[in-house]
């Protein structure tokens, strides 16, 4: 029977730094403690005294992955708190810049960090380019990205840390004469996409589980990333300012980061929480093109989660070239207005999930606390466990590489924040007595 303490000290293609300390005695998994340890950067310290106007965009900081995610979600914190209701113009432009980013970073997330399992590969950049079907993917994987970042640069200003969307606004206005070659790039990237969500549908991994999912679910009949109800598997509708009052903290102690439950259960949030629950939502077309794909929804394969992320990236392109087609974009005022003892919550679906800005406002305009809940934090949980049964069906047949590859590929499929590293994680074995 094996007996196995496992350490992973770091795992490389993490936005930041986290471990893992996997214990097994006897056979049996008796610990996965999965610890991020530099999750905890302290901006909700750093906020404070702040002035609201400025928060959104220090905040932004947080991850250059999520820039903008987190800058739209921190403005609609800030919007809430000083009573501002952005036009319709400033949401249309809101959600296309969402679109660019979930473009760009699930195309980043699928090529450069999954699909290399599929086919054997350390890395992306070893696919042969004399092999017709890898050389297609180099190619494809390269022309969704600069799609993504086109779209986000001509209504944001940047594919990350967007300067133009601020509180109350725009503070500039894409240019009428960029839009017709950003619909080309979109359009001739629409073939791609689809064949990333063929790659995935034949996808050979599957690891079933029965969780909860939570996902923001628009209220009216647009899938969408920005505003809605915060919607549970079980039917929960939860209404954005009460989040608090549903998400259970977790304190971990070997972990910077706090764990969360809802009805003391774990949950996941990201992709395949958002299709689950809202695939009647996605843009006409693409529902009408992917056909019986999307019969493959609610799902509890977590490795589905990929498969969701691909069903995105063809939903944010197919509404994003529907919105610039027929949208007249012209410059508008900020609105503004004055600040007030108040607090603001803003919450928006990321590209890993539902994340979470809360803001304390005084009179002075001043930041006097805040607070932040990121998807990765919130999948934690359910990452342990699974990782737990994982290794309990692996053993006691599989070799150290295999499980080292196994968890790997799991924890890949959660998409917890991943940077471009060459190598996922380092693991030290240690083997002793019982």
């Amino acid at each position: 029977m094996h007996t196995i303490d496992l350490d992973m000290k770091e795992l490389t293609k993490v936005e930041g730094a986290a471990s893992l300390h996997l214990r097994v005695r006897k056979g049996k998994v008796e610990k996965v403690e999965f610890a991020i340890t530099e999750y905890k950067r302290f901006y909700t310290q750093a906020m404070q005294g702040k002035n609201v106007i400025a928060v959104p965009q220090l905040l932004a900081r947080i991850c250059g992955t999520c820039s903008n995610a987190h800058l739209l979600c921190s403005i609609e914190a800030c919007e809430h708190a000083l009573d501002i209701t952005p036009t319709e113009q400033t949401l249309l432009l809101r959600k296309l810049t969402m679109y660019g980013l979930n473009i760009r970073d699930h195309a980043l997330h699928l090529y450069l960090f999954v699909l290399p399992d599929i086919y054997g590969k350390d890395a992306f950049l070893d696919f042969d380019e004399n092999d017709p079907e890898q050389h297609q993917h180099l190619h494809d994987g390269f022309q969704i990205k600069e799609a993504g970042n086109l779209l986000a640069l001509l209504i944001s200003g940047r594919s990350v840390h967007a300067p133009y969307p601020t509180i109350g606004g725009f503070t500039k206005y894409p240019d009428p004469k960029e839009i017709p070659n950003v619909l080309a790039k979109l359009k001739a990237a629409r073939p791609a996409a689809l064949r990333l969500v063929d790659t995935f549908v034949k996808a050979p991994f599957h690891f079933d589980r029965q969780t909860n999912f939570m996902a923001l679910v628009p209220k009216d009949d647009a899938f969408g990333y920005l505003d809605g109800c915060i919607t549970t598997g079980k039917g929960d509708c939860i209404e954005e300012q009460h989040y608090r009052e549903h998400l259970e903290r977790v304190v971990l102690p070997y972990s910077q980061a706090l764990g969360y439950r809802h009805k003391q259960e774990p949950y996941m949030v990201g992709a395949l929480a958002r299709i689950n629950l809202n695939k009647d939502k996605l843009h006409p077309i693409t529902r009408g093109t992917l056909g019986g794909v999307l019969q493959r929804f609610p799902s509890t394969d977590i490795y589905d989660n990929n498969l969701a992320q691909a069903v995105e990236v063809l939903h944010c392109m197919d509404h994003a070239v529907e919105l610039l087609e027929n949208t007249t974009i012209t410059p508008e005022p900020i609105i503004k207005n004055p600040a007030r003892d108040a607090v603001g919550i803003g919450v928006v679906e990321a590209p890993r999930g539902t994340l979470y800005h809360k803001v304390v406002v005084e009179p002075s305009g001043k930041i006097k606390e805040g607070e932040i809940v990121v998807p990765t934090g919130q999948n934690q949980l359910n990452m342990e466990e699974d990782i737990g049964t994982l290794v309990g069906q692996l053993l006691p047949e599989a070799t150290k590489e295999t499980i080292q590859f196994e968890i790997e590929k799991l924890i890949r499929a959660y998409d917890p924040c991943m940077s471009c590293a060459s190598h996922f994680l380092k693991v030290n074995w240690d083997e002793g007595g019982a």
